[in-house]
């Protein structure tokens, strides 16, 4: 399973088109939310996206479960969360959702961490990054035993190679 993960793009469709073009490749696109596009937008479809605090109106569902070759995938955005302060809140969602992975955004900061077995991944920011200077997505892979989470730049430079 590879998948493209993306938050925050605050209503560049550009950098949306541009990072699907470098990673044509993947299972399944996400989008943790604050696209500040509508849902009819050409460059959101086929992706699975949540609705952020930027995001307005009720177009886009504000939690979603997705099934990727058999891990359960849990996206929000976060700012329901209190995702800036501290993951729990949406670690015990998490349990309730029986994810293997959560995908999140809001606070435009990279990270990923393993909690109890499950995946915790924010993708940063690819319009305004915050905690460092470069604008952020992921790839993340499943490998046999363990969880791969690359880091790229807009550009699609690797950033951070991480083994989880």
């Amino acid at each position: 399973m590879k998948i493209l993960v993306m938050s925050d793009t605050h209503g560049d469709a550009q950098v949306i088109q541009h990072v699907r073009t470098l990673h044509s490749d993947v299972d399944a696109v996400f989008h943790c939310g604050d696209s500040e596009l509508t849902s009819d937008h050409e460059v959101l479809k086929g992706i699975h996206i949540v609705q952020g605090n930027c995001d307005w109106g009720e177009a886009f569902p504000e939690e979603k479960v997705i099934e990727v070759e058999g891990s359960r995938i849990y996206i929000t955005h976060g700012h329901l969360f209190n995702v800036k302060n501290t993951l729990m809140p949406l670690k015990y969602r998490a349990e309730e959702k029986n994810a293997d992975v959560v995908l999140f955004g809001h606070s435009h900061l990279l990270g990923a961490e393993m909690d109890n077995g499950v995946l915790f991944l924010n993708p940063g920011s690819l319009k305004q990054p915050r905690g460092r200077n470069e604008k952020s997505y992921a790839i993340i892979q499943r490998k046999s035993d363990n969880w791969q989470v690359q880091f790229y730049s807009d550009e699609g430079i690797l950033l951070e190679d991480i083994n989880l």
